[in-house]
């Protein structure tokens, strides 16, 4: 990795203790909804964005959805943990997304439809590997801030949007203008982070299948074709469903069954 992706990344502060304590939340499947709680009311910016995801037209509560303790109750425990750690670690990088011509709603919404994917689709391929992978996919394009950052640096911006408009693959772009893709970048500032090593790995190996862990193929399989669904740029689009697709197909998964989820969270959308 070079010296100013290195230095990016070392830069990051330390992870606030409610992450830790989440961490160690979800490392015992504790399942005592007060106890998560407690933990999120500490956190005012956790809080508002669990609330402002609970009343998302992602979800299409009925009634409005006020306190923590009801947004924990629909949402799930998983859920909102990732909602929760993701919020800070957003928080943490002090970053934008303006060389991907993006916003970070943009990207909370991308991350979101992600979660969906896994509630849905790996629910009916795989339910074994739900609660592990809500999180991981969730996560996995935080390494984005730290590219965007490092183009906007250099001056790079408007060569990189127009990389991205000409080849649609973000990951392609990414390693041309700083040499290696958002999986291989959110797996570094995790380590950075001290973060479990199941996270780690299962992002780390999306875009690098071959090189893959037998261990963890599964879930890199499934983190890449949600990640090719959830592009930040164009989420769920027609480019992309059309790669995803070859890709369920190449990796083995009932395509027509991906289909099926990826319509049912357009519609909720309204896209």
């Amino acid at each position: 990795m070079n010296n100013e992706l290195i230095k990016t990344i070392k830069s990051i502060p330390p992870l606030p203790d409610n992450i830790t304590d989440l961490e160690e939340f979800k490392r015992l499947n504790n399942e005592d909804e007060v106890t998560l709680i407690n933990i999120i009311s500490r956190d005012p910016l956790m809080t508002a964005t669990i609330l402002k995801v609970a009343n998302s037209s992602l979800f299409g509560f009925r009634s409005e959805i006020d306190t923590i303790s009801k947004a924990v109750n629909l949402l799930g425990i998983n859920f909102t943990i990732s909602i929760a750690i993701g919020t800070v670690i957003q928080n943490s990088i002090k970053s934008n997304l303006n060389a991907y011509n993006v916003t970070n709603d943009d990207f909370m919404l991308s991350a979101l439809i992600s979660t969906k994917l896994v509630n849905s689709w790996v629910a009916t391929i795989e339910p074994t590997l739900l609660k592990d992978l809500v999180l991981p996919a969730f996560l996995q394009d935080i390494g984005k801030y730290i590219i965007s950052q490092v183009i906007q640096s250099k001056k790079l911006t408007t060569q990189f949007q127009e990389e991205i408009k000409n080849k649609h693959d973000l990951s392609i772009v990414e390693e041309a203008f700083v040499g290696y893709s958002t999986s291989r970048i959110t797996a570094n500032i995790f380590k950075h982070w001290s973060l479990s090593h199941n996270l780690i790995f299962s992002i780390a190996y999306t875009e690098n299948i071959d090189a893959c862990p037998k261990d963890f193929l599964k879930q890199a399989q499934i983190l890449h074709i949600i990640k090719i669904l959830t592009n930040v740029t164009e989420p769920l689009s027609e480019n992309m469903i059309t790669l995803a697709s070859k890709k369920a197909l190449e990796y083995g998964f009932d395509v027509d069954n991906l289909i099926l989820c990826i319509n049912s969270i357009k519609r909720k959308l309204d896209l």
